[in-house]
């Protein structure tokens, strides 16, 4: 399990799945497995090897409430609740409420008093 605190995933929210494969493919040299969603879009695992580093994610379908495309990252806590309460406690809110998603893990994202939002996760053993 990634310890607590320490970077956990990214994920690229991308317009342009195959534009955005083309280039991590040739500037990086990730290889990727593709995930057919329920929605019938694809989420696409970055690989390093045999090692999983990271996953876009087409947005095209959300139209405007996808936002900008972006990388989002996602945190390592141990205990998502006690994670969230100290969150709101020191002025942050929950975007969104965790959620599970299996053999990955229970996710929440996080405002910042600030206003930026990043994913907190409960890594799945």
């Amino acid at each position: 399990m990634t310890p607590h605190g320490y970077f956990h995933w990214n994920e690229l929210m991308t317009k342009d799945l195959a534009a955005s494969k083309a280039f991590y493919g040739a500037t990086l040299g990730w290889t990727f497995e593709e995930m057919p969603m329920d929605d019938g879009t694809v989420y696409a695992v970055a690989m390093v090897g045999e090692t999983a580093v990271a996953g876009l994610f087409d947005t095209l379908h959300m139209g405007d409430e996808a936002g900008p495309e972006t990388w989002f990252a996602y945190v390592s806590v141990h205990d998502l609740d006690a994670a969230l309460a100290a969150a709101r406690e020191k002025g942050g809110t929950v975007l969104r409420e965790p959620f599970d998603v299996p053999q990955v893990g229970r996710i929440a994202i996080v405002i910042d008093p600030r206003g930026v939002a990043i994913g907190w996760m409960t890594p799945a053993s």
